[in-house]
């Protein structure tokens, strides 16, 4: 999500300019100040990135996305702050390389795909429309939904159903997605997933899980988020914020335990009256529990209904 957009032409700017999800919360946590630099690890939409700049003067943005249609759009939308922008095409765990030794004061991760890419039936993320099975944020990569569902063998089909998105069918799905094959379109897709299900009424779509399962598996989703998330915190200036916006339980459980235990000082055995270890938490957690959308912006945009933030500030050394 990220204040991505949707469709093509016309179509695209409008839902491009679509107010980021929980917008207010963000610059709450973030605090932006005049001067301060910040990075976008997933520049998105460019909406986040519009709004920290609007909110201090002479603060300055470092953006990445692996998508480089984003990274283009975003330098559209982000074209008047002129020298205070710099976009680089990318994935969020290349920030290290990005900031070549600079301490940015906040880092925002949201972690939701761009709206413009579900409402792209070109790219293929949406059971929405009939489209090719791509998902790829990235499309210049080789790996795509296709080659997934039409050439991964049944067991490996049924594990990421299960682990991506934890499907109940998971077995039954990818038996019947083997039996199917060639599969080339996401409404065949849908309809193949759907037929696994037993007859009656369900709560979501029934191809919702196994969708998310292999966006996930093709654009590698959840595999360095850990590591990332360490890595931003490393780069952090003393005092500096990371916030990350989190939209299915996988990725929420990787980000709380993360920051649960960069958060530990001390791990002396409890019968040891006095520190030898030297162990020092890292950040402290601005929140103990995460922060939801309000009903007023679930009900304007129903995709950030799933959303959850974190954050996390850093310690002085």
């Amino acid at each position: 999500m990220g204040g991505g957009g949707g469709g093509d032409g016309d179509g695209e700017e409008r839902e491009f300019r679509h107010e980021p999800v929980l917008l207010a919360e963000v610059l709450r946590d973030l605090g932006p100040k005049p001067g301060g630099l910040y990075l976008d690890c997933t520049i998105g939409g460019a909406g986040h990135a519009e709004a920290i700049l609007g909110a201090a003067d002479g603060s300055r943005l470092i953006g990445i996305d692996r998508d480089a249609r984003a990274v283009e759009l975003g330098g559209e939308r982000l074209g008047r702050f002129g020298d205070r922008v710099e976009l680089h095409h990318g994935r969020f765990e290349d920030m290290k390389t990005v900031l070549a030794g600079r301490r940015p004061d906040g880092i925002l991760m949201d972690l939701g795909v761009s709206s413009r890419m579900f409402d792209d039936p070109s790219r293929g993320f949406s059971f929405r429309f009939d489209g090719p099975l791509d998902m790829r944020m990235d499309v210049s990569q080789k790996l795509t939904a296709s080659e997934i569902v039409n050439k991964w063998d049944e067991a490996e089909l049924a594990r990421i159903f299960r682990e991506y998105g934890e499907e109940r069918f998971s077995k039954r799905i990818a038996r019947l997605v083997v039996r199917g094959r060639e599969i080339t379109s996401t409404l065949q897709l849908a309809d193949l997933v759907a037929s696994a299900y037993p007859k009656g009424r369900q709560r979501i779509h029934p191809a919702t899980r196994v969708f998310m399962a292999l966006r996930i598996a093709v654009n590698g989703e959840l595999d360095r988020l850990g590591d990332a998330l360490r890595d931003a915190v490393d780069c952090l200036a003393e005092g500096g914020r990371l916030a990350v916006i989190t939209f299915h339980s996988l990725e929420d459980r990787i980000v709380k335990r993360a920051f649960a235990a960069l958060a530990v000082g001390c791990v002396c055995p409890p019968r040891i009256p006095v520190c030898v270890c030297g162990h020092k938490a890292l950040v402290r957690l601005v929140r103990r529990k995460p922060v939801a959308p309000s009903d007023d912006e679930t009900a304007a945009n129903p995709r950030s209904r799933s959303a959850l933030l974190r954050v996390v500030e850093k310690e002085a050394a």
